[in-house]
């Protein structure tokens, strides 16, 4: 195993609801006082006008996630700021309709598939990113990519019973009071498989818009890779059987939304690399070449303000998964299991 990160910093999470969130919000305390709290986007997710739906939608958590709502003021506490203001902040892509995360994920379907995910969000976030092991005393444990200030189930993750899950932002124009959207992407994390983490997107109304790929290989070793996206009250699913790329705009739900020029661009460049013979995820991440905006993110002055913060690999073997992640572009600085 070679361990080299330098940007993407690996903590351990375990117990219960209340104590894992106060370890991730110990963790992200300093970056989020320093960097988070002076933003524009902090001044507007906690803003007295959106206070309303905020309440609304922590007693939709409280009375169908008891554990999740445990976790968030868990996060709250550790972080030291007021629970209101860190419940509004995970609900910022139910509460704005364009929030800096974008992401682009690609994956190669087949007996042995292979999926890839770029993790994109706010600049200032470099180098205070880290990976969690989550070790809950109920439910599967999981290691998550985590930005500070948020709970995990929005970024990419694997899980002890195999199931891989990226997320990619969807900038839906009209997001009702619903469930907050990274609470379901936290639900799907407890959930043993792929089927039990439908049945619950089925049992709850959404508020704001993900793109939501998981992958697993059943009891009986075949394998499943499915696309879904949820937001403004709808869901859409789809099975992935060719090679597939998702950059952070709707392609199965007629709904609304804001498809940036990066969006548009990642997506047409992704899907135009993935015809090539022998297209290899990680290459295609980070790529920085085609005619518009690139997939691999580290401009300053990038328009939707986000660089990419780190790039996940996995690769499903017959008894197991291989994960490999990046957090620069270097070859030698990344966390594996192999």
């Amino acid at each position: 195993m070679s361990n080299k990160p330098r940007d993407l910093g690996r903590i351990e999470a375990t117990g219960t609801p209340f104590q894992i969130g106060y370890r991730l919000g110990k963790e992200g305390r300093k970056s989020v006082h320093e960097h988070l709290l002076s933003s524009d986007i902090w001044e507007q997710v906690t803003a007295k006008a959106e206070a309303g739906k905020v309440q609304q939608m922590s007693r939709m958590v409280q009375e169908q996630f008891p554990h999740i709502w445990e976790e968030l003021e868990g996060l709250a506490e550790g972080l030291e700021l007021p629970l209101d203001q860190v419940v509004a902040w995970n609900c910022r892509g139910d509460l704005l309709a364009s929030v800096p995360d974008g992401c682009t994920t690609v994956a190669l379907p087949g007996d042995y598939p292979i999926v890839a995910h770029n993790e994109d969000g706010l600049p200032f976030f470099r180098g205070a990113c880290f990976l969690a092991d989550i070790r809950p005393d109920e439910g599967p444990a999981f290691t998550s990519f985590c930005y500070p200030g948020s709970i995990p189930g929005h970024t990419f993750a694997i899980t002890e019973t195999g199931m891989v899950q990226t997320v990619n932002n969807l900038r839906m124009v009209e997001a009702p009071c619903g469930m907050p959207r990274m609470v379901i992407g936290r639900a799907m994390l407890a959930c043993t498989n792929i089927e039990c983490a439908l049945e619950m997107l089925h049992s709850v109304p959404t508020s704001g818009g993900f793109h939501v790929l998981l992958g697993q290989r059943d009891q009986g070793a075949n394998m499943r890779l499915v696309s879904i996206e949820f937001g403004s009250g709808t869901l859409a699913t789809k099975e992935i059987s060719t090679p597939f790329a998702h950059a952070n705009h709707a392609l199965l739900i007629a709904k609304r939304q804001i498809v940036t020029e990066s969006s548009r661009d990642r997506q047409k460049r992704a899907q135009d690399l993935l015809t090539e013979k022998d297209a290899l995820p990680l290459a295609i991440l980070r790529d920085t070449d085609g005619q518009g905006l690139p997939i691999r993110r580290d401009q300053p002055d990038d328009p939707d303000n986000e660089n990419t913060l780190a790039t996940g690999l996995f690769e499903f073997c017959e008894d197991k998964v291989k994960w490999t992640i990046y957090d620069t572009l270097s070859d030698d600085s990344f966390y594996t299991n192999r």
